[in-house]
Formats: structure tokens, sequence, C-alpha cells
């Protein structure tokens, strides 16, 4: 089908690339619309922003609801059941796209779609450039274009033949249902069920989110609603510093800060966020300013003050304590190839000097434990008995004791026997020899001899040998 103008509607083409059912749906205010779409840029090549299927879910939408994107109830009112068609939609069509394509990227991604604080209308949102986390969509903010949108219109279904989500609700049911999805999350939040609390009242804030972008920003029906959604976020964060996400507790809180700087809840669950995350100086300054705002919690932040300091104590002293012992395995992974030869020469000179003492006598000091002995001599030390003399005398009695008791239970041998006896005859041959002679068995040549210093002694002075009978006649004739 060639491209061709929509009638009564301007900056719209359609080409139809696939045709649905005969007959064309009713289309009615709460009438549910499932579909797919596919987002290109107008470029030769029809470069693809966005596509629901390989996201994996299609899109569903409300006619009815002043959807932001209010061109595609346009485009899905003009198509059949199983249709596929594609429209080029002018840029006075297509500047929201960037803000509705985000909040869509997050669902697919599992993350929540709203900016809750972003408190400006849709279209001031498209001058007032700010980042959108996508950088494709940050060009497209900057600088709007058209845009193709392929859609395939899946169903279509009557208000009576489904059951309507808060999304799917207008304005007034979206008021409503705040303050039942209010109560039914303190419920939760109160049996300790902070997950599923933080579900309803996330629901809550949406509903309020939806109808206020419609409202004038700060005129006082802007402003009832901006108070609204603050106490649900709070009661949001309460529950997020319970499940311990406590830098999404500082984010929503800043936000709520940063628009009203006199909301005191929102200083008092950052400054635990941040007590929670070792951020000592904001905790102490948003503790002191819940003091400022009101006096009366000047109890509670004299105990949260009290608790901060004994975490950071305890931090700190907990860090002393790693980078010690990082900073010495560190020093000892960083030695130099000169440091270890250096260090292995040290080992083996002490082991040596240990060695040569050990050889003259010379003892290592007594405080030396048999451990480093070992390692400085290359054997197995044993340190000498250092006993009192009294501990030593004990000592000796009773190894005698145990001696003689060993004795008297054991049975000698005869080759125990010869070799005793042997033993006992060579040590007192030993001992005759070296007994020293007495007065009576030295000469008077003998004893003259012996009275003479080394230096006194010449070679005449020799000592007397026993002399045989014929020599002793033969010198009495001469």
């Amino acid at each position: 089908m060639e491209d061709s103008m929509m009638l009564g509607v301007e900056g719209i083409k359609k080409t139809i690339l696939y045709g649905g059912s005969k007959e064309m749906p009713k289309f009615v205010t709460g009438t549910k619309v499932t579909f797919h779409f596919c987002t290109q840029l107008c470029n030769d090549e029809h470069t693809i922003i966005d596509d629901s299927k390989k996201a994996g879910t299609p899109m569903e939408m409300v006619i009815g609801n002043m959807f932001k994107l209010d061109v595609w109830e346009t485009l899905l009112t003009s198509m059949r059941i199983g249709e596929v068609a594609r429209f080029w939609c002018d840029v006075i069509h297509t500047g929201l796209y960037p803000i509705v394509a985000k909040s869509l990227r997050r669902i697919a991604e599992g993350k929540d779609p709203v900016d809750w604080h972003i408190h400006t209308c849709g279209m001031a949102n498209m001058f007032a450039y700010h980042s959108l986390g996508y950088d494709d969509l940050d060009e497209l903010q900057k600088e709007p274009q058209p845009l193709y949108f392929v859609l395939e219109l899946l169903k279509v279904q009557q208000p009576s033949e489904y059951d309507r989500e808060s999304w799917a609700l207008n304005d007034e049911e979206r008021l409503k249902a705040v303050p039942v999805l209010h109560g039914q999350g303190n419920k939760l939040f109160k049996q300790g069920r902070f997950e599923d609390a933080t579900l309803k009242y996330k629901e809550a804030i949406v509903c309020i989110k939806n109808v206020q972008t419609k409202k004038k920003a700060w005129d006082v029906p802007w402003l009832k609603l901006e108070k609204m959604a603050n106490t649900l976020t709070l009661n949001y964060c309460q529950c997020l510093l319970r499940m311990e996400e406590y830098y999404e507790v500082i984010e929503h809180t800043s936000d709520i800060i940063n628009q009203h700087p006199g909301t005191m809840k929102a200083f008092y669950l950052r400054g635990k966020a941040h007590m929670e995350v070792w951020n000592e100086a904001e905790a102490r300054d948003d503790f002191t300013r819940v003091q400022d705002l009101d006096p009366g919690m000047k109890k509670t932040i004299k105990k949260e003050l009290a608790v901060l300091k004994m975490r950071m104590e305890l931090k700190n002293e907990e860090d002393r304590q790693t980078y010690k012992g990082m900073f010495t395995k560190i020093a000892g992974e960083q030695k130099t190839p000169d440091q270890e030869t250096s260090a292995e020469t040290t080992l083996a000179e002490e082991q040596t000097n240990v060695k040569l003492a050990n050889s003259r006598g010379v003892f290592p000091p007594e405080e030396t434990t048999p451990d480093q002995m070992t390692v400085l001599t290359g054997f197995d030390y044993v340190i000498p008995d250092q006993s009192t003399p009294e501990e030593a005398i004990s000592k000796e009695t009773t190894l005698e004791k145990a001696t003689l008791e060993q004795s008297s239970t054991e049975i000698e041998t005869p080759e125990q026997t010869t070799r005793e006896q042997a033993t006992q005859e060579l040590t007192n041959t030993v001992q005759t020899i070296l007994e020293p002679s007495t007065p009576e068995h030295i000469t008077p040549d003998q004893a003259a001899l012996v009275s003479l210093s080394p230096e006194e002694i010449t070679p005449n002075h020799t000592a007397p040998v026993n002399e045989s009978p014929e020599s002793s006649n033969n010198e009495a004739q001469q």
C-alpha cells in the first residue's frame, strides 16, 4: 500500500505491511489494547531504537487514559486485530518519545519505571535537558526528529473483559485507590513483610504521579499531590532501610530534600542510611539538621550519634588491622631478587658462625630457642640443663633410684659380665697410670730433677734409668 496522509491527522503517514481481520474493532474509553512496537530512525538503514519483541513482552495500553505518547492511541485505533503497519510520525508527535522509551526500557530491565522526583510536566522535560541514562535517548531529547513506529495489534479487550489494574484506572479512580494502597502498605510493614509493603507504597506513588503530571507544577492541587507522594516515598524508604538498600534510600531522600529542604523525616532516614554505609560526616550533618528542625528529637538524635561514634570506632579499628596485615603481606611479596639473595647469604653466614662457635666451645645466648638453633646450625639442638643445684640434685637422685630399680630387675648374661669386668680392669689400669707417684717411690735424683723448672732442664738432666746388675759392677770397678 502506498504511503498516504491519514485524514484529519497532520504529520502522520501509514503503510500497511500485513492486513488483519476484516472487521474493525470497537474502541471506547477503557478499551485495553495489546500490541508489539518497533521504533526506527528515519534514515536509509531504518536504525532500530526499541523493539518490544526483543524485550519479549508486548505493550498494553488503555484507551482514554491519557498515555504520555497520545499519538499511539491515534495509530492503534486505525488498525485491525492482526494487522502490521508502519507509521511515519513528524517531530510534533515524537517529542516525548525519549521519556516514554526510558520507562519502557526500565520495565524490561525489571526496574522502577517512574522517576518520582522530576517535578516538571512532560512538555517542560522536552526542553529542559537532563540525562535519561541512555545515550541514544539523550540525543533524541536534545534534537527531536521524525520517527517510524511499526505496530502489530495483537488483542483488543473491552472494559468488562479484564480486571483493571491501577495503571489502567482514570484519574478519579487512581486518587480513590491511593489511601487504600497506603493502608495496605502500613499493615504489611507492621507484619515485617517489608518487600510486599514496598509494592503497595510504590503502586500508590505511581497513581499520584500519573495524576500529578497533568497538573500545573507548584499550584495548590499539584502541591497537595506532592505532599501525599512524599509521605508514601518516606514510608517506602523505611522499608528499604529494613531491607538494607541503603544507597537507594539516600537517593530518594536526597530528591525530597532538594525540593523540600524542611522535611525532617527525610533528613533522619538519610542520616540512618549514611551511618550504615560508614559516611560519618554526612550522617552527623543529617542528624544535626533533624535536631534543628525538630528539637523534640534531641534525645533520639543523641542516641543515634552515640551509636554512630561506636560504629565508627569499631570500623576504624577493623580497618587498622586489615591494612596492617595487608601492608605486611605486600612488603613480603615485594622483595627484590637482591634482597632475597642477601637474606639467604646472611642466614648461611649465621649457620657457619654458630657451627664454628660450637666447635670452639662457644655456645649461643641462653635466650636462643631450640627451633632457632636448628635453623641456624642445620642440626637439632638441645638446650643444656639449666636447673638450679637443688633441682639437679633431685634429678640425679631420681635417676639413680630409677637406675638401681632397673638394674635390680635386669638379669645379666655371661657376655654382659665379661664385658663389664674388662671395662673395670681397663679403668683401673688407666687410673694407676694417671695417679702421681708418692714421695717414697721417688729416688733422690728423680726428686732433684722434678724440682727443676722447665728452663733449668738441660740435656744432661735426664731421668735415671733402671740399670742391670752387670752395668753396676762395671761402673764400680772403674
